[in-house]
């Protein structure tokens, strides 16, 4: 007779053997993962090397291009601007090296720089549209007039153009000296604006950014800067405005001067300024704009082409 004894020990063999098969099982199946995990980490190591080699490739060719670049770039624009002024407007984040190189090739080029204009964060905060908007009614030279709703860029463009720019009929001023002092040291007073280096008025500007601002009021501030612009071009014989990479985005100063057909007509843009390549365009889409001419140019997809007679 099988005893009770027998059936405890048979039970607890069968819980035995089961135990056991379900460790060694899973201890196969670790060591089968294990080795598949191990190879697809020395895979993705192995391609992460690879891409590393790619991109410090890549990268020793675009610094090997700027070096070759800003060699040839004087001899490039030499006489292309010959005997012509051009005001400097850039906004506080410009890198000075990207300022500075790009006013050693004006020099270059044969152009003289009359003066250098800061802009604040406050000339692009919407919240002070109404500050710079008193301001600009207070000091606007006599005969100067903008639109009572113009936006803060229009505003302030319409401020700075005639007080930084010649007049493209009579090559004369718009503003007296008196008007144009008073406007400049008001713009600084109310925070608005920094004078680098002491305004005269020349035939064109060139206003420098960089890419879009990165917060929720990226578009406004970057169609203000375009709307400045703008007003620029109007006062004078052109304007230029150039940024680095990513301005050319969709929220960015270039990219909305870009999208609006009524602007682009007018102002020409550069979105590679610091590279050699861009600050050459820059001085060649000068010369078109003494030209009557806009174009849009430098390496993102909605320019049309590198350079001013290389359009796609």
């Amino acid at each position: 007779m099988i005893s009770l004894r027998y059936h405890i020990v048979s039970v607890a063999a069968v819980f035995l053997a089961l135990a056991l098969g379900v460790v060694l099982g899973s201890t196969s199946v670790s060591e089968r993962l294990l080795s598949s995990v191990v190879t697809d980490r020395d895979s993705l190591n192995g391609q992460a090397a690879q891409l590393r080699a790619e991109r410090d490739a890549l990268r020793a060719q675009i610094e090997g291009a700027d070096r070759f670049g800003r060699a040839i770039g004087p001899a490039a624009v030499r006489g292309q601007l010959n005997g012509r002024t051009v005001v400097l407007i850039s906004d506080h984040r410009v890198d000075p090296a990207d300022r500075d190189a790009l006013k050693e090739l004006l020099s270059a080029a044969g152009a003289t720089v009359t003066g250098e204009l800061q802009l604040t964060d406050g000339v692009t905060d919407p919240y002070r549209a109404d500050q710079l908007r008193q301001v600009v009614t207070e000091l606007l030279p006599t005969g100067v007039q903008v639109p009572a709703s113009a936006d803060p860029g229009t505003l302030a463009g319409g401020l700075l153009g005639p007080v930084s720019l010649l007049d493209p009929r009579s090559g004369q001023p718009h503003a007296s000296g008196e008007e144009r002092t008073a406007a400049l040291a008001g713009l600084t007073a109310g925070g608005f604006a920094h004078v680098v280096q002491d305004v005269k008025p020349a035939q064109a500007a060139v206003v420098l950014t960089r890419a879009r601002v990165e917060d929720e009021s990226a578009g406004a501030r970057s169609a203000i800067l375009a709307r400045l612009a703008t007003q620029l071009d109007r006062s004078g014989s052109g304007a230029v405005l150039a940024g680095t990479a990513g301005s050319a985005d969709g929220s960015g100063p270039v990219g909305i001067v870009r999208a609006d057909n009524s602007i682009a007509s007018l102002v020409s843009t550069v979105d590679n300024t610091e590279t050699a390549a861009g600050r050459v365009a820059v001085i060649m889409a000068l010369r078109e704009q003494f030209d009557r001419q806009s174009g849009h140019y430098g390496s993102a997809g909605n320019a049309q082409g590198p350079l001013p007679g290389s359009r796609g």
